[in-house]
């Protein structure tokens, strides 16, 4: 039986919508409208899920085949996702988005925006903290939100504004770095048992 858990799929859903994040994207979204670059929501929802699922599945075997466990990647992501939270409050750029330009649905909208290094690590972050079916109802809800933002943009630059996306990503770094020091202490605490039993 499915071990659903709307507590854990809330949260997955919190953190993932901040990495994401999809709204304060809209400015870059319309800005390569405006290059004449176009964007397609299906393919561009349809290839960031793919990747993402790929990566939920298969991304613990890749980690066993470098001999690293779920929980020091746990960490690991987390500390990543510290980072990202400090970027959305203080307004600062750690992580520099040096991807290629060219293709517009693909890259950048799909990879690094939605389907990037933050998404992967939050995915196998979460992982390991709650049941997989929770992680992946998040998930999928995660991604009709961003098909959304994706089909209207214009709709949603008008609800939002410039202020209201500005007092959203504050907001969600806020709560992305309390998720990720919640993260970090919970699989510290595996970590020293797991060695105190060696």
């Amino acid at each position: 039986m499915f071990n659903i858990n709307y507590l854990e799929i809330v949260s997955t859903f919190i953190v993932l919508f901040a990495i994401i994040d999809a709204t304060g994207s809209v400015p870059i979204f319309l800005n390569l409208r405006s290059q004449d670059k176009i964007i397609h929501p299906e393919k561009a929802t349809f290839y960031s899920t793919l990747i993402l699922l790929i990566f939920l599945f298969v991304g613990e075997w890749i980690l066993k085949l470098f001999q690293v466990d779920l929980q020091s990647f746990a960490v690991a992501g987390a500390l990543v996702i510290l980072i990202i939270s400090i970027e959305m409050i203080f307004g600062v750029e750690i992580f520099k988005n040096d991807s290629p330009t060219g293709s517009s649905t693909l890259v950048p909208v799909v990879f690094p925006l939605i389907a990037g290094p933050g998404s992967f690590t939050t995915l196998l972050s979460m992982r390991a903290e709650f049941a997989m079916i929770n992680v992946l109802i998040a998930l999928m809800l995660n991604m009709l939100f961003v098909f959304f933002v994706l089909k209207n943009l214009d709709l949603v630059k008008r609800i939002m504004g410039v202020s209201g996306v500005y007092i959203l990503r504050k907001f969600f770094g806020v709560i992305l770095m309390a998720i990720s020091v919640r993260l970090i202490t919970a699989n510290m605490s595996a970590l020293i048992q797991i060695v105190g039993l060696e």
